[in-house]
C-alpha cells in the first residue's frame, strides 16, 4: 500500500524516517517515559535498530507491521510512536508512546482513534486490541474513552526490570468504533489477510 499518512484534529501519523532517531530516543532512553512500557529504556543504538526496522517493515509484502511517527497536525516533529500489527483473523494489536511533555492533553486518545481508522477504515480489520502494564491508569483511562472495552488480565505476560509483570488487556470491534470528527483515513485497499501474524505491547 502507499505510504501512511493519517490527520486528525491535533495530530497525525506518519511513516518513520530516518532522521527520527534523536526525537524517538528522547522517549525510548527517558526512564519516565518508559516507566510502565514492557522494556527498559532503550540505548542509541536500541532506538536506532526500532528506527531501522521500522523502516524497513514498511516494504514488506504483505504488510504486517505499521510502525509510526506521531506529529502534531501540520508539524513534522515525532512526538510519539505508534505501531498497529496485524494478526490472524482480521485482527491487529496496537500500543504508542508519546514525550512526556505531551501526556495530560488528550493526545494518547486521539492517538489510539487514528490507529484504529488506520486498522478499521483503511486495513479492513475486524478486531483491535491492546495491553497496558497494571499500574498505568492513565492508559486505563485513555483507552476507554477511546471506546475500547477491557477484558481481562494476562498473568506474568511480560518479564521487565528483573521481574514478571501482567497485562491488562482492551479490545474494540469495528461496529463499535466511533470514529472522531476531523480524521482523514485516506483511501480503503482490500481488507488484510487472515494469514498474517505479528503482535506484542508496545
Amino acid at each position: 500500500m502507499t505510504p501512511v499518512h493519517l490527520a486528525g484534529p491535533r495530530l497525525a501519523l506518519r511513516e518513520v524516517e530516518p532522521e527520527d532517531t534523536d526525537a524517538l530516543l528522547a522517549i525510548y532512553g527517558d526512564a519516565e517515559a518508559t516507566r510502565h512500557l514492557s522494556f527498559e529504556p532503550r540505548t542509541p543504538e536500541q532506538v536506532q535498530a526500532i528506527v531501522d526496522r521500522s523502516i524497513a517493515s514498511a516494504t514488506d509484502m504483505p504488510r504486517t507491521e505499521y510502525c509510526l511517527a506521531i506529529t502534531r497536525r501540520g508539524e513534522h516533529q515525532l512526538i510519539g510512536y505508534a505501531r498497529l500489527a496485524t494478526e490472524p483473523q482480521q485482527a491487529a494489536t496496537i500500543g504508542f508512546a508519546l514525550h512526556p511533555a505531551a501526556w495530560g492533553k488528550g493526545l494518547g486518545t486521539e492517538t489510539v482513534h487514528l490507529l484504529c481508522a488506520l486498522g478499521f477504515q483503511t486495513l479492513g480489520l475486524h478486531r483491535i486490541w491492546a495491553a497496558r502494564s497494571p499500574l498505568n491508569e492513565a492508559s486505563a483511562r485513555t483507552l476507554l474513552r477511546a471506546g475500547m472495552t477491557e477484558d481481562g488480565r494476562i498473568r506474568d505476560h511480560v518479564f521487565v526490570r528483573g521481574a514478571w509483570r501482567d497485562s491488562i488487556t482492551y479490545s474494540i470491534l469495528e461496529h463499535e468504533w466511533m470514529p472522531i470528527e476531523g480524521v482523514d483515513a485516506g483511501s480503503r485497499p482490500s481488507p488484510v489477510s487472515p494469514d498474517t501474524d505479528r503482535g506484542q505491547e508496545r
